[in-house]
């Protein structure tokens, strides 16, 4: 069942100025409840400007954005109501934190929507958890905090006001390996208790591989590509006609095809590759 549509979406920044651009062209596309989905397309794509008038933070210029059914600027007065469904964490959201504690940071959004006492206790420790901060941390100043923790305290926040879609812009942008993967995983337990939509913003082609049921491409701001990763990834030299690329371990298995070795080039993941490997190894009776 869809949860988002949009229909003729475009957005045009600067209009009737010299600097008039177009940033969204005519998108038209539908995702489904409990789908997540990444996002990817060269710097200047479009990518940022779509997902912030998927909440109401931008308007368009034209067309409509459909949340359950319903237009989210059919009652422009409410559109406060939106974010709360739509919840945004931004590039570097470590940015966004500003409570004197990361309990009373996560707390902000849920204040907002009207709960008290312990309905927002119980709320806070929940997205806490969901985003791997221990209790103890909750007591501290945000800025205490290491660049993982902001990161992940950040995310705890929008968590919180338990939205029906996450969308989260690079969440693992300046991470080191060890943070980017634990963020990954959070995202996905998060994303499996839930059951709702999520929406990765990403330019690593791996995280997106790793975790993404379906891959949007934008080029130029329209939609270039809407599919499985696997189908979108098996098209490298499209891919690199728009600056972007494959996974690493897909090019990999993909030069192996192309010198005759019985593997598949719609590998994504180096677990994947290992299975294959191992298995055109016991073909060849070599292990």
């Amino acid at each position: 069942m869809s949860i988002i549509e949009v229909k003729d979406l475009c957005f045009t920044y600067g209009i009737k100025t010299p600097f008039e651009k177009k940033a969204v062209d005519s998108l038209n596309l539908s995702i489904n409840e409990g789908e997540i989905i990444g996002l990817i397309g060269h710097t200047g794509s479009g990518k940022s400007t779509f997902v912030q008038m998927l909440n109401g933070l931008i308007r368009p210029t034209s067309g409509q954005v459909f949340l359950n059914g319903e237009d989210i600027w059919a009652k422009p007065k409410e559109i406060r109501k939106i974010r709360f469904k739509v919840g945004m964490v931004f590039q570097y959201p470590e940015y966004q934190l500003f409570d004197e504690t990361v309990y009373d940071d996560i707390a902000f959004g849920p204040k907002n929507m009207g709960l008290s006492g312990e309905k927002i206790d119980a709320t806070v420790k929940k997205a806490a958890k969901f985003s791997g901060l221990s209790e103890k941390l909750l007591k501290k100043s945000p800025f205490d905090l290491s660049g993982g923790e902001k990161r992940r305290a950040a995310i705890a926040g929008v968590i919180a006001m338990d939205p029906d879609v996450l969308v989260l812009d690079e969440p693992t942008a300046g991470l080191d390996p060890k943070g980017k993967s634990l963020l990954l995983s959070q995202i996905n337990s998060y994303h499996r208790e839930r059951n709702n939509t999520v929406i990765i913003v990403s330019h690593s082609m791996e995280d997106i591989a790793q975790i993404a049921d379906r891959v949007l491409v934008m080029n130029k701001g329209r939609l270039e590509m809407f599919d499985t990763p696997k189908k979108i990834f098996a098209q490298a030299e499209k891919l690199e006609s728009m600056g972007l690329r494959v996974p690493q371990i897909t090019k990999i298995m993909i030069s192996l095809k192309e010198k005759g070795y019985d593997v598949s080039d719609g590998v994504l993941t180096v677990e994947q590759a290992f299975c294959e490997i191992v298995s055109l190894l016991k073909k060849e009776g070599k292990i």
